[in-house]
């Protein structure tokens, strides 16, 4: 499993400034839990920073570290989510998981990260 360590962050230039920072990351792959399968995806990492902005080459190691991880794309998807708010402390933080298709079917999966302990989801 990925470990949130490998992350490392820089000093945000612009504290004083709400702008909007983008990352594609167009060869993330995991593995499917159930088949063994490689799943292939689009992760876009997609931020308001605060503090501290995610450094790139660490971004990249901490994608690659999933490769040989059986999990699914749901999970996935938080995880980084996740270790990245954690990592990061942003303003605002959204990570969006485009799974290229298998068997037919596309999947997208999006999260939103934010500092507060979530609510329990409506039934």
């Amino acid at each position: 499993m990925a470990d949130p360590k490998i992350l490392e962050s820089f000093p945000n230039p612009a504290p004083h400034r709400d702008y909007v920072i983008e990352h594609s990351h167009h060869e993330f792959t995991s593995m499917c839990p159930i088949t063994g399968h490689p799943d292939f995806a689009t992760i876009t990492v997609r931020y308001v920073a605060d503090q501290r902005c995610v450094e790139l080459k660490s971004l990249k190691l901490y994608f690659h570290a999933f490769r040989n991880d059986g999990i699914f794309f749901e999970a996935v998807t938080n995880k980084i989510c996740d270790d990245l708010g954690r990592t990061l402390a942003p303003r605002q933080l959204t990570i969006v998981a485009d799974w290229k298709g298998r068997g037919g079917i596309t999947s997208k999966i999006t999260a939103e990260w934010s500092a507060k302990k979530p609510g329990r989801a409506p039934r």
